[in-house]
């Protein structure tokens, strides 16, 4: 079978020897995350047809308004992993609190934690922009068969064992690393497959467009909006093209591809930052490192912040790595 037609099944078995001191139940929670993305993706795409879009009258812990679709993709994914005992603990953003998760026999043997944003992007669900989910899985650092602590949540993205996202888009998309190289996938939907489509994803060394809430731009730092005349003056390869979808999933997935920066910095609207350390930026600074990337809070390695909190902000600049290094060296002229 040629490398391009392998199916995501394939290609897990295949890796299986790359999960170090896993005995199948990594394996098994990206395939339960595949599962439940195949259930979420059938729902994004006919909500436009039914009443699943729109707020559900709730918030989550961050004061934002929950959209439906929000409950339903945290329900689909929490469920999955819940069903299959293969995770010990769930956090998520759209929960106040972590989930312990005990077997059936109430024992508390399951080695992983799994983080997630559900649906990350959800606002952009009416308009029909691509939204996305995000995981992030940790082997637990309590001991196997007690329940699980904030602390088995609370560690840094350098022990991270897998990282992913989905991207529900024109075509439905599983990104993910376990630290050997990122892959993507795409769902066949006839089929309800998803094939390897692009191996080996890499950044490049410098990329030529810049993803940033430029509406924003007079409650930024100083060290962001001198960068950002950086990429507006006309010298070199320079200017750089603005794309901003407002969708991390969208946005990461694109300079991914094509070569460039996203930031999120602190404004004086978002003291710390908006997107949050250990649903969003972690995982997506592992994938970011994994294919060639970097990732910062404009100063320090994302992955070497040690969390004080579940659903702690910081500021995010990711993309090819000349480009973050260089916005790096703004922010310490500022600092």
């Amino acid at each position: 079978m040629e490398e391009r037609n392998k199916t995501l099944g394939e290609f897990i078995i295949e890796k299986q020897s790359d999960f170090q001191y896993s005995s199948g139940e990594l394996s098994r929670i990206i395939n339960s995350i595949r599962l439940a993305a195949k259930v979420v993706n059938y729902k994004v795409n006919k909500a436009g047809l039914v009443d699943i879009v729109g707020a559900a009258g709730d918030q989550n812990i961050q004061g934002e308004d929950q959209q439906k679709l929000d409950v339903y993709a945290n329900e689909v994914f929490i469920q999955t992993l819940i069903n299959r005992e293969i995770v010990c603990g769930i956090a998520s953003e759209e929960n106040d609190d972590f989930i312990t998760v005990a077997g059936s026999d109430n024992s508390h043997n399951n080695k992983y934690v799994v983080l997630m944003d559900p649906l990350d992007g959800s606002s952009n669900i009416d308009v029909n922009v691509s939204v996305g989910t995000i995981f992030s899985v940790f082997r637990r650092v309590t001991p196997v068969g007690t329940p699980v602590t904030l602390e088995d949540f609370l560690q840094p993205g350098v022990n991270q064992v897998a990282a992913g996202y989905v991207i529900y888009g024109t075509s439905t998309m599983l990104v993910y690393t376990t630290g050997h190289g990122v892959n993507g996938f795409t769902l066949n939907p006839a089929i309800g497959t998803f094939y390897l489509s692009h191996p080996n994803m890499q950044y490049t060394k410098d990329g030529n467009i810049y993803s940033i809430n430029e509406g924003n731009y007079v409650h930024f730092p100083q060290g962001v909006k001198d960068y950002l005349k950086y990429c507006q003056t006309e010298e070199g390869d320079r200017p750089y093209t603005s794309r901003y979808i407002g969708s991390l999933v969208s946005d990461f997935h694109r300079n991914m591809i094509k070569g460039g920066i996203y930031i999120y910095p602190t404004s004086s609207k978002a003291p710390k930052g908006k997107l949050r350390l250990l649903y969003e930026c972690n995982p997506m600074a592992f994938i970011a490192e994994q294919a060639g990337g970097k990732a910062s809070d404009g100063y320090n390695r994302i992955m070497e912040i040690q969390p004080t909190e579940l659903h702690q902000r910081v500021p995010f600049f990711c993309g090819s790595q000349n480009m973050v290094e260089k916005a790096e060296e703004f922010m310490a002229k500022n600092k």
